[in-house]
Protein backbone atom coordinates (compact mmCIF):
# COMPACT_ATOMS: atom_id res chain seq x y z
CA UNK A 1 0.00 0.00 0.00
CA UNK A 2 1.64 3.20 -1.16
CA UNK A 3 0.63 6.75 -1.91
CA UNK A 4 1.48 10.41 -1.59
CA UNK A 5 0.56 10.24 2.11
CA UNK A 6 2.18 7.77 4.47
CA UNK A 7 -0.41 5.51 6.08
CA UNK A 8 0.27 4.71 9.77
CA UNK A 9 1.78 1.28 10.20
CA UNK A 10 1.57 -0.81 13.36
CA UNK A 11 4.91 -2.24 14.44
CA UNK A 12 5.47 -5.94 14.95
CA UNK A 13 6.14 -9.08 12.89
CA UNK A 14 2.56 -10.27 13.42
CA UNK A 15 -0.19 -8.73 15.58
CA UNK A 16 -2.72 -11.56 15.50
CA UNK A 17 -2.40 -12.14 19.25
CA UNK A 18 -3.23 -8.49 19.90
CA UNK A 19 -6.35 -8.88 17.77
CA UNK A 20 -7.42 -11.95 19.74
CA UNK A 21 -6.64 -10.27 23.05
CA UNK A 22 -8.36 -6.92 22.35
CA UNK A 23 -11.22 -8.27 20.25
CA UNK A 24 -13.81 -5.59 19.49
CA UNK A 25 -11.45 -2.79 20.52
CA UNK A 26 -8.44 -3.80 18.41
CA UNK A 27 -9.17 -1.55 15.41
CA UNK A 28 -10.90 1.27 17.37
CA UNK A 29 -7.91 1.52 19.73
CA UNK A 30 -5.51 2.01 16.82
CA UNK A 31 -7.79 4.33 14.89
CA UNK A 32 -7.77 6.50 18.01
CA UNK A 33 -4.03 6.32 18.70
CA UNK A 34 -3.09 6.87 15.03
CA UNK A 35 -5.79 9.54 14.63
CA UNK A 36 -6.81 8.02 11.29
CA UNK A 37 -9.49 5.81 9.79
CA UNK A 38 -7.02 3.61 7.93
CA UNK A 39 -3.80 1.94 9.01
CA UNK A 40 -1.60 -0.98 8.05
CA UNK A 41 -0.63 -3.96 10.20
CA UNK A 42 0.30 -7.62 9.90
CA UNK A 43 -2.23 -10.33 10.75
CA UNK A 44 -2.23 -14.07 10.11
CA UNK A 45 1.25 -13.78 8.61
CA UNK A 46 0.34 -11.19 5.98
CA UNK A 47 -0.06 -7.48 5.44
CA UNK A 48 -3.52 -6.20 6.32
CA UNK A 49 -5.31 -2.89 5.97
CA UNK A 50 -7.70 -1.90 8.75
CA UNK A 51 -10.26 0.80 8.10
CA UNK A 52 -13.34 2.30 9.70
CA UNK A 53 -15.90 5.07 9.46
CA UNK A 54 -18.87 5.80 7.23
CA UNK A 55 -16.86 6.53 4.09
CA UNK A 56 -14.74 3.43 4.61
CA UNK A 57 -17.88 1.30 4.92
CA UNK A 58 -19.23 2.59 1.61
CA UNK A 59 -15.92 1.82 -0.13
CA UNK A 60 -15.64 -1.59 1.53
CA UNK A 61 -19.01 -2.76 0.20
CA UNK A 62 -18.22 -1.67 -3.37
CA UNK A 63 -18.09 -4.98 -5.27
CA UNK A 64 -15.86 -3.41 -7.89
CA UNK A 65 -13.16 -2.77 -5.28
CA UNK A 66 -13.37 -5.71 -2.88
CA UNK A 67 -14.13 -9.43 -3.04
CA UNK A 68 -15.03 -11.84 -0.26
CA UNK A 69 -13.62 -14.98 -1.87
CA UNK A 70 -10.46 -16.01 -0.03
CA UNK A 71 -10.82 -13.33 2.64
CA UNK A 72 -12.21 -15.43 5.50
CA UNK A 73 -9.53 -17.47 7.29
CA UNK A 74 -9.77 -21.23 6.78
CA UNK A 75 -10.54 -21.76 10.46
CA UNK A 76 -13.64 -19.55 10.07
CA UNK A 77 -14.76 -21.49 7.00
CA UNK A 78 -14.27 -24.75 8.91
CA UNK A 79 -16.64 -23.59 11.67
CA UNK A 80 -18.84 -20.59 10.92
CA UNK A 81 -19.42 -20.34 7.17
CA UNK A 82 -18.58 -23.77 5.82
CA UNK A 83 -16.56 -24.28 2.67
CA UNK A 84 -17.71 -23.17 -0.80
CA UNK A 85 -20.84 -21.50 0.53
CA UNK A 86 -22.38 -18.28 -0.79
CA UNK A 87 -20.06 -16.14 1.36
CA UNK A 88 -17.07 -17.34 -0.68
CA UNK A 89 -18.57 -16.51 -4.10
CA UNK A 90 -18.30 -13.39 -6.23
CA UNK A 91 -19.73 -12.07 -9.46
CA UNK A 92 -22.43 -13.94 -11.38
CA UNK A 93 -22.05 -17.10 -9.30
CA UNK A 94 -22.68 -15.11 -6.12
CA UNK A 95 -25.71 -13.35 -7.64
CA UNK A 96 -27.21 -16.64 -8.80
CA UNK A 97 -26.74 -18.35 -5.41
CA UNK A 98 -28.03 -15.29 -3.58
CA UNK A 99 -31.25 -15.37 -5.64
CA UNK A 100 -31.82 -18.87 -4.29
CA UNK A 101 -31.72 -17.53 -0.74
CA UNK A 102 -33.83 -14.48 -1.56
CA UNK A 103 -36.54 -16.71 -3.04
CA UNK A 104 -37.13 -17.88 0.54
CA UNK A 105 -37.66 -14.32 1.79
CA UNK A 106 -41.11 -13.74 0.31
CA UNK A 107 -43.73 -11.95 2.45
CA UNK A 108 -45.59 -15.24 2.80
CA UNK A 109 -42.53 -17.16 3.98
CA UNK A 110 -41.58 -14.42 6.43
CA UNK A 111 -45.12 -14.34 7.79
CA UNK A 112 -44.86 -18.10 8.27
CA UNK A 113 -41.59 -17.63 10.14
CA UNK A 114 -43.22 -14.98 12.31
CA UNK A 115 -46.10 -17.31 13.16
CA UNK A 116 -43.79 -20.21 14.05
CA UNK A 117 -41.56 -17.97 16.16
CA UNK A 118 -44.50 -16.50 18.06
CA UNK A 119 -45.88 -19.93 18.91
CA UNK A 120 -42.47 -21.25 20.00
CA UNK A 121 -41.89 -18.28 22.31
CA UNK A 122 -45.39 -18.46 23.77
CA UNK A 123 -44.92 -22.18 24.43
CA UNK A 124 -41.54 -21.57 26.09
CA UNK A 125 -42.87 -18.69 28.20
CA UNK A 126 -45.62 -20.95 29.52
CA UNK A 127 -43.06 -23.56 30.57
CA UNK A 128 -40.87 -20.94 32.23
CA UNK A 129 -43.68 -20.00 34.61
CA UNK A 130 -43.06 -23.29 36.41
CA UNK A 131 -39.29 -22.78 36.76
CA UNK A 132 -37.45 -20.85 39.43
CA UNK A 133 -34.87 -19.57 36.97
CA UNK A 134 -33.70 -20.04 33.40
CA UNK A 135 -30.56 -19.32 31.40
CA UNK A 136 -32.00 -17.09 28.70
CA UNK A 137 -29.20 -17.67 26.20
CA UNK A 138 -29.44 -21.46 26.31
CA UNK A 139 -33.23 -21.40 26.23
CA UNK A 140 -33.19 -18.94 23.33
CA UNK A 141 -30.92 -21.16 21.27
CA UNK A 142 -33.28 -24.10 21.70
CA UNK A 143 -36.33 -22.01 20.78
CA UNK A 144 -34.64 -20.67 17.68
CA UNK A 145 -33.41 -24.14 16.71
CA UNK A 146 -36.96 -25.47 16.85
CA UNK A 147 -38.14 -22.44 14.89
CA UNK A 148 -35.42 -22.74 12.24
CA UNK A 149 -35.96 -26.44 11.64
CA UNK A 150 -39.74 -26.18 11.45
CA UNK A 151 -39.60 -23.21 9.06
CA UNK A 152 -36.88 -24.72 6.86
CA UNK A 153 -38.72 -28.04 6.55
CA UNK A 154 -36.50 -30.24 8.74
CA UNK A 155 -38.22 -32.90 10.87
CA UNK A 156 -36.95 -32.52 14.43
CA UNK A 157 -37.94 -34.82 17.27
CA UNK A 158 -38.02 -33.49 20.83
CA UNK A 159 -35.13 -35.79 21.73
CA UNK A 160 -32.96 -34.21 19.02
CA UNK A 161 -33.39 -30.57 20.03
CA UNK A 162 -30.54 -30.36 22.52
CA UNK A 163 -28.09 -32.15 20.20
CA UNK A 164 -28.89 -30.03 17.13
CA UNK A 165 -28.95 -26.83 19.18
CA UNK A 166 -25.51 -27.55 20.58
CA UNK A 167 -24.07 -28.40 17.17
CA UNK A 168 -25.45 -25.29 15.48
CA UNK A 169 -24.44 -23.14 18.45
CA UNK A 170 -20.87 -24.41 18.30
CA UNK A 171 -20.57 -23.06 14.75
CA UNK A 172 -21.00 -19.42 15.71
CA UNK A 173 -19.47 -19.66 19.16
CA UNK A 174 -16.09 -21.02 18.00
CA UNK A 175 -14.99 -19.34 14.71
CA UNK A 176 -12.12 -17.32 16.19
CA UNK A 177 -11.29 -19.71 19.02
CA UNK A 178 -8.08 -21.70 19.22
CA UNK A 179 -7.38 -25.13 20.66
CA UNK A 180 -10.21 -27.34 21.98
CA UNK A 181 -13.00 -24.82 21.30
CA UNK A 182 -12.04 -24.53 17.65
CA UNK A 183 -11.88 -28.29 17.20
CA UNK A 184 -15.25 -28.65 18.92
CA UNK A 185 -16.68 -26.27 16.32
CA UNK A 186 -15.19 -28.26 13.45
CA UNK A 187 -16.50 -31.51 14.89
CA UNK A 188 -19.99 -30.06 15.26
CA UNK A 189 -19.96 -28.82 11.67
CA UNK A 190 -19.14 -32.32 10.41
CA UNK A 191 -21.96 -33.77 12.50
CA UNK A 192 -24.61 -31.26 11.47
CA UNK A 193 -23.60 -31.33 7.78
CA UNK A 194 -23.85 -35.14 7.76
CA UNK A 195 -27.37 -34.88 9.21
CA UNK A 196 -28.36 -32.28 6.60
CA UNK A 197 -26.85 -34.34 3.76
CA UNK A 198 -29.06 -37.26 4.76
CA UNK A 199 -32.11 -35.00 4.52
CA UNK A 200 -31.05 -33.70 1.09
CA UNK A 201 -30.57 -37.24 -0.20
CA UNK A 202 -34.05 -38.23 0.98
CA UNK A 203 -35.57 -35.19 -0.75
CA UNK A 204 -33.75 -35.92 -4.02
CA UNK A 205 -34.72 -39.59 -3.90
CA UNK A 206 -38.30 -38.62 -3.00
CA UNK A 207 -38.27 -40.81 0.10
CA UNK A 208 -39.20 -37.85 2.30
CA UNK A 209 -41.96 -35.38 1.59
CA UNK A 210 -41.49 -31.68 2.28
CA UNK A 211 -43.10 -28.51 1.00
CA UNK A 212 -41.70 -27.35 -2.32
CA UNK A 213 -41.43 -23.80 -1.00
CA UNK A 214 -39.37 -24.87 2.02
CA UNK A 215 -35.67 -24.13 2.34
CA UNK A 216 -34.90 -27.85 2.46
CA UNK A 217 -36.57 -28.51 -0.89
CA UNK A 218 -35.46 -25.26 -2.56
CA UNK A 219 -31.77 -25.74 -1.79
CA UNK A 220 -31.79 -29.51 -2.29
CA UNK A 221 -33.16 -29.04 -5.82
CA UNK A 222 -31.30 -25.81 -6.72
CA UNK A 223 -29.29 -25.89 -9.94
CA UNK A 224 -26.13 -23.91 -10.59
CA UNK A 225 -25.32 -21.76 -13.62
CA UNK A 226 -24.51 -24.91 -15.61
CA UNK A 227 -27.90 -26.41 -14.79
CA UNK A 228 -26.50 -29.03 -12.42
CA UNK A 229 -27.77 -29.83 -8.93
CA UNK A 230 -25.47 -28.49 -6.25
CA UNK A 231 -22.90 -30.93 -4.95
CA UNK A 232 -24.57 -32.49 -1.90
CA UNK A 233 -21.82 -31.20 0.42
CA UNK A 234 -22.27 -27.64 -0.86
CA UNK A 235 -26.07 -27.90 -0.62
CA UNK A 236 -25.61 -28.98 3.02
CA UNK A 237 -23.38 -25.97 3.69
CA UNK A 238 -26.05 -23.65 2.28
CA UNK A 239 -28.82 -25.24 4.32
CA UNK A 240 -26.72 -24.84 7.43
CA UNK A 241 -26.41 -21.21 6.32
CA UNK A 242 -30.18 -21.04 6.80
CA UNK A 243 -30.34 -22.85 10.15
CA UNK A 244 -27.25 -21.39 11.83
CA UNK A 245 -28.10 -17.66 11.50
CA UNK A 246 -31.62 -18.18 12.87
CA UNK A 247 -30.24 -20.02 15.90
CA UNK A 248 -27.59 -17.31 16.27
CA UNK A 249 -30.36 -14.73 16.76
CA UNK A 250 -30.29 -16.05 20.33
CA UNK A 251 -27.34 -13.73 20.83
CA UNK A 252 -29.40 -10.71 19.77
CA UNK A 253 -32.26 -11.90 21.98
CA UNK A 254 -29.93 -11.68 24.94
CA UNK A 255 -28.71 -8.28 23.81
CA UNK A 256 -32.36 -7.21 23.54
CA UNK A 257 -33.05 -8.36 27.09
CA UNK A 258 -29.93 -6.55 28.28
CA UNK A 259 -30.93 -3.35 26.50
CA UNK A 260 -34.44 -3.45 27.96
CA UNK A 261 -33.00 -4.17 31.41
CA UNK A 262 -30.71 -1.16 31.17
CA UNK A 263 -33.43 0.99 29.62
CA UNK A 264 -36.68 -0.09 31.33
CA UNK A 265 -38.74 2.67 29.71
CA UNK A 266 -38.20 0.99 26.35
CA UNK A 267 -40.25 -2.04 27.44
CA UNK A 268 -43.53 -0.15 27.47
CA UNK A 269 -42.68 1.63 24.24
CA UNK A 270 -42.04 -1.70 22.54
CA UNK A 271 -45.30 -3.16 23.82
CA UNK A 272 -47.38 -0.19 22.72
CA UNK A 273 -45.32 1.33 19.91
CA UNK A 274 -45.83 0.88 16.20
CA UNK A 275 -43.75 -1.28 13.88
CA UNK A 276 -41.55 1.65 12.88
CA UNK A 277 -40.42 2.12 16.48
CA UNK A 278 -39.73 -1.60 16.75
CA UNK A 279 -37.73 -1.39 13.54
CA UNK A 280 -35.64 1.46 14.96
CA UNK A 281 -35.12 -0.40 18.22
CA UNK A 282 -33.85 -3.51 16.43
CA UNK A 283 -31.50 -1.38 14.35
CA UNK A 284 -30.12 0.08 17.57
CA UNK A 285 -29.51 -3.41 18.96
CA UNK A 286 -27.63 -4.35 15.79
CA UNK A 287 -25.62 -1.14 15.90
CA UNK A 288 -24.76 -1.18 19.59
CA UNK A 289 -24.09 -4.93 19.80
CA UNK A 290 -22.60 -6.04 16.45
CA UNK A 291 -22.33 -9.81 16.11
CA UNK A 292 -18.66 -9.60 15.09
CA UNK A 293 -16.15 -6.78 15.60
CA UNK A 294 -15.08 -6.69 11.95
CA UNK A 295 -15.57 -8.15 8.48
CA UNK A 296 -12.91 -9.14 5.97
CA UNK A 297 -12.42 -8.84 2.21
CA UNK A 298 -9.58 -8.64 -0.29
CA UNK A 299 -8.82 -5.88 -2.75
CA UNK A 300 -10.22 -6.91 -6.12
CA UNK A 301 -8.09 -4.58 -8.19
CA UNK A 302 -5.73 -1.77 -7.29
CA UNK A 303 -7.35 1.56 -6.48
CA UNK A 304 -6.56 4.75 -4.58
CA UNK A 305 -8.65 6.18 -1.76
CA UNK A 306 -7.72 9.15 0.44
CA UNK A 307 -4.31 9.23 -1.28
CA UNK A 308 -3.67 5.60 -0.32
CA UNK A 309 -3.21 2.92 -2.94
CA UNK A 310 -4.86 -0.39 -2.09
CA UNK A 311 -2.90 -3.13 -3.79
CA UNK A 312 -4.68 -6.06 -5.43
CA UNK A 313 -5.17 -9.07 -3.14
CA UNK A 314 -4.48 -7.23 0.13
CA UNK A 315 -6.46 -8.43 3.14
CA UNK A 316 -8.71 -5.59 4.35
CA UNK A 317 -10.71 -5.43 7.57
CA UNK A 318 -13.63 -3.08 8.21
CA UNK A 319 -14.19 -1.99 11.81
CA UNK A 320 -17.89 -2.75 12.39
CA UNK A 321 -17.94 -2.01 16.10
CA UNK A 322 -16.08 1.29 15.97
CA UNK A 323 -17.95 2.47 12.88
CA UNK A 324 -21.35 1.71 14.36
CA UNK A 325 -20.52 3.24 17.72
CA UNK A 326 -19.25 6.50 16.27
CA UNK A 327 -21.63 6.94 13.36
CA UNK A 328 -24.86 5.55 14.73
CA UNK A 329 -27.21 8.31 13.60
CA UNK A 330 -26.15 8.37 9.98
CA UNK A 331 -25.66 4.60 9.91
CA UNK A 332 -29.24 4.10 11.11
CA UNK A 333 -30.61 6.36 8.39
CA UNK A 334 -28.39 4.76 5.75
CA UNK A 335 -29.32 1.18 6.67
CA UNK A 336 -33.01 2.09 6.83
CA UNK A 337 -32.86 3.58 3.36
CA UNK A 338 -31.02 0.53 2.05
CA UNK A 339 -33.42 -1.84 3.78
CA UNK A 340 -30.51 -3.81 5.27
CA UNK A 341 -32.54 -5.11 8.22
CA UNK A 342 -33.55 -8.67 7.45
CA UNK A 343 -37.14 -9.78 7.70
CA UNK A 344 -36.13 -12.42 10.23
CA UNK A 345 -34.82 -9.76 12.62
CA UNK A 346 -37.84 -7.47 12.36
CA UNK A 347 -40.23 -10.38 12.79
CA UNK A 348 -38.27 -11.72 15.73
CA UNK A 349 -38.86 -8.61 17.81
CA UNK A 350 -42.48 -8.43 16.67
CA UNK A 351 -42.90 -12.02 17.83
CA UNK A 352 -41.27 -11.28 21.17
CA UNK A 353 -43.75 -8.44 21.60
CA UNK A 354 -46.75 -10.63 20.76
CA UNK A 355 -45.55 -13.36 23.13
CA UNK A 356 -45.07 -10.64 25.80
CA UNK A 357 -41.41 -11.51 26.23
CA UNK A 358 -40.57 -7.81 25.86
Amino acid sequence: MTGSSQVPREEGIDNSLSLLREGYMYIPNRRHSFATNVFETRLLGQKAICMGGEEAAEIFYDNEKFIRNGAAPKRVQKTLFGEKGVQTLDGEAHTHRKKMFMSLMTPEKLEELKSITTKQWAYAAEKWEHKEDIILYEESKQIMCRTACQWAGFPLEDGEVLERTKQLGDLFESPTSVGPEHWKGRHSRKKVEKWVEEMILQVREETMKCSEDSALYTISMHRDLEGELLNIEIAAVELVNILRPIVAIAIFINFTALAVHHNPKEREKLKTGDDQYTYMFVQEIRRYYPFFPLVAARVKKEFTWKDYTFEEGTLTLLDLYGTNQRSFGRMLIYSSQKGSLTGREVHLVLCLKEAEII
